[in-house]
């Protein structure tokens, strides 16, 4: 078994334990993988990078959490994601950077522990290579969703968002 700040299996039939909540994990499937426990580790940053979807939760200025599933890319340190400018979860990073970031479906429903993050706007070119870089990743889907965003809205209307986990 692995263990440490970050846990992955792979196998049939596997368990875990959470060693933050010592709850144990039932994991199936040839390539199925849990997230125990993440911190601000490039093993972390690494498997937020490699999977399809993530929830970034930002928060109303009431507190409550605002989930929303987004196409992701790893850069480095960081995690970078691409929306429309003027999307409710931008006006939240605008006015508060902190955000969580966990692994889920297309559904948005999580497949890990959810991890603080900060989260910061890009300008211009930093969203023009956070564009490239998901066409890049997620191939003719990418190509296709970046091309017609770009056509619908105009280039000027996305913006790039980095995220760190804290």
């Amino acid at each position: 078994m692995i263990s440490g700040p970050l846990a992955l299996n792979f196998g049939l039939g596997h368990q875990t334990n959470s060693p933050s909540t010592g709850r144990v994990m039932a994991i199936g499937g040839s390539a199925a993988r849990t997230v125990c426990r993440m911190t601000n580790t490039p093993a972390a940053i690494e498997q937020l990078g490699e999977e399809q979807y993530l929830l970034v939760t930002t928060f109303r200025r009431d507190g409550t959490p605002v989930p929303t599933p987004v196409w992701a890319v790893r850069d480095g340190d960081a995690l970078l994601v691409w929306t429309v400018g003027d999307s409710g979860k931008v006006k939240r990073i605008r006015r508060d950077g902190a955000v969580t970031v966990a692994p889920c479906n297309v559904r948005g429903v999580p497949k890990g522990e959810p991890v603080p993050a900060q989260a910061t706007l890009l300008g211009p070119d930093g969203s023009a290579a956070v564009r490239e870089l998901i066409k890049k990743k997620y191939g003719l889907s990418g190509r296709l969703f970046v091309w017609a965003s770009v056509l619908r809205r105009g280039a000027d209307a996305t913006v790039g968002i980095r995220i760190t986990l804290v």
